[in-house]
Formats: C-alpha cells, sequence, structure tokens
C-alpha cells in the first residue's frame, strides 16, 4: 500500500463517525477563529493607531483578561440551566455587538470598558462548545473530538493573525467589523444547524442529578485537575509573554520572535490529528505526565538559547506538550463532570486557564526585571515538574473508563448504544467509527 493511500485512510479513519452537529459545531468554531483580530492586534491598535502607551495597552488587556475570569463561571451555569444553545446565542452575539462598539469607542474609560466586555462576552462560548461537544460525541471518540476542535482554532488564529497584519495597514476599524460579522455568522450557524444538546432531566430527578457550584467545589480531584491546569497554563503562556520580552532583551528583534513562534502554529496545523491517532488510546495520565514535563523542561531550555534556530527547537519541544496535553486534558474533564453538571465544571475549568492569562504577564514580567530570563524559564521547568507528579498521583485515584461510562462523572448513568435524547425530542445517533 503506497504512503498517499494510507494517508488517505488515516484521514478518512479521522474524520468518519463524528454526527453531523459535531461538524457543524467545529465550522462555527472555525469560522469564529477565521475572523479573530481583535486579541491579535489590540495592543498595536491602541499604542500605534490610538497613540496611548504601553502600560495602557497593558491595562487593557489585563480588563480583557478578567472578563474572561468573571464570565466562566457564569456561563458554566447557564450552560447548564438555560442549555448550550442559548449560550451560544447569546455569547456568541454580544461578543459581535461588543467587539463592533470597540472599534468606535475613544474615550481610554470607554476603550477599558468595552474592551472587558468583549472579554467576558468572548470567553461566555467555551463552557457551551466543550459541553455540547461531550454531549454529541461518544466517550471513546471524544479525545478524537477534541483534538479536531483544537486544530480548527489554531488553524483560524494563524490564517486570521496573517490575515489581520494586512488589514490593519488598511484600517483597524475594518479588522473589528469583520470579526464582528464572522462572530455574527457562527452565532447564525449556531441557531439554524446546531440542535439543543443537553441531557434531558428524568422525572424525579436524582439527587445527583443537582450540581451546583458547590457541587464543583467539593469535588475534591476535579478541584485538583483544575489546579494543575492552572500550572500547564501558567507554563504555556510563557509562549506569548515570557518568550518575547526574553527575546527583545536578549537583542532579538520582533520578526526574529515572530519567526520562532510561527514554528508553534505551523506543528500543530501539521502534527495535530497525526499525533491524536497515536495518542487517542493510549493511558491519559501516563499522556498528561509526559505532557508536563515536555512543557516545563521545553520552556525550561530556552535559558540555553543564543539563537533564532534554537529558540524554534525549543519551541517545537513544548509545542509536541501542547498537542498531547490540550485534547488528554479536556478528555480528562468531560470524564470527571456529572452528566447534569457540565457547563458548570467546564465553566471552573476555563476559569484556570482565565486566571492564568492574567498571573502569568505578572509573573513572567517581575521575575525577568528583578532576577533575569533564566529564572523564568528554570521556574517553567518546575512548575512542569510539580504538574507532572501532581497528575501522576491524581490519576491513581481515577478509575478506569468502562461501560458504565466513567465519562459521564461520577454517579451518572451511561448512554444507552451511544444514543443521546435531548429535550427538544430527536434522539441523536452517535454512529460507529472506523477508528480532544
Amino acid at each position: 500500500m503506497s504512503s498517499v493511500v494510507r494517508a488517505r485512510l488515516a484521514l478518512r479513519e479521522t474524520l468518519s463517525g463524528l454526527p453531523p452537529a459535531f461538524w457543524w459545531l467545529w465550522t462555527s468554531t472555525l469560522v469564529n477563529r477565521l475572523g479573530g483580530f481583535v486579541a491579535t492586534f489590540m495592543a498595536l491598535y491602541l499604542t500605534l493607531d490610538r497613540g496611548y502607551s504601553a502600560t495602557y495597552a497593558g491595562l487593557v488587556a489585563a480588563l480583557h483578561g478578567l472578563g474572561g475570569v468573571v464570565s466562566s463561571l457564569g456561563a458554566g451555569v447557564m450552560t447548564d440551566r438555560l442549555g448550550r444553545r442559548p449560550t451560544l446565542l447569546v455569547a456568541q452575539s454580544s461578543t459581535a455587538v461588543s467587539v463592533a462598539l470597540l472599534g468606535f469607542v475613544y474615550h481610554p474609560v470607554a476603550i477599558a470598558g468595552v474592551a472587558f466586555l468583549v472579554g467576558m462576552a468572548s470567553n461566555a462560548s467555551r463552557p457551551a462548545v466543550q459541553a455540547m461537544m461531550a454531549d454529541l460525541v461518544r466517550p471513546e471518540d471524544r479525545i478524537r473530538a477534541f483534538s479536531l476542535n483544537y486544530w480548527a482554532i489554531n488553524l483560524g488564529f494563524a490564517v486570521s493573525a496573517m490575515a489581520a497584519g494586512f488589514i490593519a495597514e488598511y484600517s483597524y476599524l475594518a479588522g473589528f467589523l469583520l470579526e464582528a460579522v464572522m462572530t455574527m455568522a457562527c452565532a447564525v450557524v449556531v441557531f439554524v444547524k446546531i440542535p439543543e444538546s443537553r441531557p434531558a432531566r428524568s422525572e424525579g430527578a436524582a439527587p445527583e442529578e443537582s450540581v451546583g457550584l458547590g457541587t464543583v467545589l467539593r469535588d475534591g480531584r476535579f478541584m485538583g485537575v483544575v489546579g494543575l491546569s492552572f500550572l500547564i497554563a501558567l507554563i504555556f503562556m510563557q509562549g506569548s509573554v515570557g518568550l518575547p520580552v526574553a527575546m527583545g532583551a536578549a537583542g532579538f528583534t520582533p520578526a526574529d520572535y515572530g519567526m520562532a513562534i510561527a514554528v508553534n502554529g505551523v506543528l500543530i496545523v501539521v502534527l495535530q490529528i497525526p499525533v491524536t491517532r497515536f495518542i487517542e488510546h493510549r493511558d491519559p495520565g501516563r499522556l498528561l505526565v509526559i505532557s508536563s514535563l515536555l512543557a516545563g523542561y521545553g520552556f525550561g531550555l530556552t535559558a540555553f538559547a543564543g539563537s533564532v534556530g534554537v529558540f524554534a527547537l525549543t519551541v517545537c519541544v513544548w509545542t509536541l506538550a501542547e498537542i498531547v496535553n490540550a485534547p488528554t486534558q479536556t478528555g480528562l474533564v468531560v470524564r470527571l463532570s456529572p452528566l447534569h453538571g457540565r457547563g458548570r465544571y467546564q465553566g471552573m475549568y476555563t476559569m484556570s486557564w482565565a486566571v492564568a492569562s492574567l498571573v502569568a504577564p505578572l509573573m513572567s514580567g517581575f521575575v525577568i526585571d528583578r532576577f533575569g530570563a533564566e529564572w523564568l524559564w528554570g521556574i517553567c521547568a518546575a512548575i512542569g515538574t510539580v504538574a507532572g507528579l501532581g497528575y501522576a498521583l491524581l490519576m491513581r485515584r481515577v478509575p478506569e473508563e468502562g461501560p458504565a461510562a466513567t465519562a459521564e462523572g461520577p454517579g451518572a448513568a451511561p448512554e444507552p448504544n451511544g444514543d443521546h435524547a435531548g429535550p427538544d425530542g430527536p434522539v441523536l445517533r452517535k454512529p460507529e467509527v472506523g477508528a480532544p
């Protein structure tokens, strides 16, 4: 069998067997990321186009991240109470309106306030998307589904980052309006093509079906995952906050940083799908330990980098960790989430990344200014080691997945034959597959 035929068979097995609703959700994610403009060029817009200081640009970025922290738990509760589809509609419509508004406000206080709203609205869709994917896809297919979604996120970001540069040369306002239009298009796709997937509650629901935020906070095993997720996020975010500052302090140009970090996007787009085929049936505990160590020591190796090529090699190491960690960790979150509490659990998990987006810039700036970049990379290696040990201990307490679908969380009933009866009536059949 030729390599071309094998590649086609592998691609067919990777893409086959997932329900149509998943692909509409995947398309919505891709379109949303293709229109991503604000997050990429906000700092340049504020400093170059509006003439504000770098300090003010940093404050606005922090408020954008704070909005994400605030909305994480609220969106998780909405996802469980109102449903996945209404939450997505509200989040994406609000994002479109607030992004468009951001292009028309000029007062610094108004810009900061609207940026906070954009952060809230854009982050609110994440718990709903993750919960809906868990609803639609069979437990054994979830790693593959989450990986495909992560691939779409990075493909969209890579394309939008390149396009945004050209758009910014013409008009920043055009970029804001384009993102607003594409985000609204995602809301339309959700409204027209994606059914509600929230599991229907049975009459006289059992106590375990009543899940509140207190339930999440008392779930020590899951909160352990949230804490470890925060540590991993602190490491990965240094690629966009610590690495450019360290390279600039070492005399490298923004173009040099752009060349090094571009390796991250290229590798994810090229390797995400084949790596997922290799890891999807392997022990998630071992994968999380290995990816934590690769992330920590990948950044740790940056302390020895003296050229753009070596920086790019270190990016290769921690990008491999990212490719393995993202779908595996998301799958673990779903596995530990009760069937009727997926939104709240996903909201808490999302918040760990949102909080890390606030802490990571502060950590990197303080460490680099006071002690030097080498200390930052050493701390990353130490955090990766701690996270790896944490996953090794935690996963010993997680039961193996079996027919009783521990993927649905403690105490949840399995979905018979992979079917899911949504509250709107129709039964969504999750077909068998050939081979996040």
